[in-house]
């Protein structure tokens, strides 16, 4: 573990952007920090080097992804069909099963090295989840977890009503993490109808913009949850 941890966190807002260069993109930053930590292993105590932690926030055009041990077959819509409905499709690296990415969604990639806050995969995942649960709140919408489910979801307490709205999938390496999680603020949901979300058949997905019968300030939710998450991670964000 870092000697002295590091809560800087480099925040960027990548806008709408293609899913691939998005992933190329983060791959980028866990593998510089992969490097450090491997350089720092053979480095004396003087020339080690504090890793860096990244916060990206960014909308993707229509595309669906599946995590490295999801099953094809809960995507609903045959591939070559795809490019009719105006989306694309990557087979990833990431836990996880099947979700969409598309305008009107919040997607949050945060790559940090958590030996610089904590060792542990379950609080890393548990903190997500209760910022988007803070955030949720201050839109006065009601949120919580299933046991057993990952990601956030409503009307947790009543199994014909339970509904997801935040899908959640990581990647970890040497405590680094990949991947995030989507928020469905203004999403157009008609796109989930072509998957099984996340491979739950019994359950559905709604929006921000659906609860709340309107629809959201994008600009608004982000600033929220950039905060939320800083307040949680105790990070301090630079650009």
């Amino acid at each position: 573990m870092n000697a002295i941890l590091n809560h800087q966190t480099k925040f960027s807002d990548l806008g709408l952007i293609e899913y691939q260069k998005a992933w190329d993109y983060q791959t980028s930053l866990f593998n510089s920090i992969l490097e450090i930590k491997s350089a720092n292993r053979t480095a004396t105590e003087a020339d080690q080097r504090l890793t860096d932690n990244y916060l990206l926030f960014c909308e993707h055009p229509h595309v669906y992804t599946l995590g490295k041990s999801g099953n094809e077959e809960n995507l609903l819509i045959e591939k070559e069909e795809l490019p009719a409905i105006g989306a694309t499709y990557f087979h990833i690296n990431r836990g996880g099963d099947i979700t969409y990415h598309g305008p009107g969604q919040l997607v949050g990639y945060p790559i940090l090295d958590l030996e610089n806050f904590f060792t542990d995969i379950h609080q890393y995942m548990r903190l997500l989840e209760e910022a988007v649960i803070q955030t949720l709140a201050e839109f006065s919408i009601i949120a919580g977890r299933i046991k057993g489910l990952t990601g956030v979801w409503l009307d947790v307490d009543d199994p014909k009503r339970a509904r997801k709205i935040c899908a959640m999938g990581v990647k970890t390496s040497r405590w680094v993490t990949l991947h995030g999680f989507a928020l469905n603020v203004n999403t157009d949901l008609s796109y989930f109808d072509k998957m099984v979300p996340c491979g739950i058949q019994d359950k559905s997905v709604t929006s921000m913009q659906k609860e709340l019968r309107r629809a959201v300030d994008m600009t608004e939710v982000k600033n929220v949850m950039k905060e939320k998450l800083a307040e949680l991670f105790k990070m301090n964000f630079s650009q």
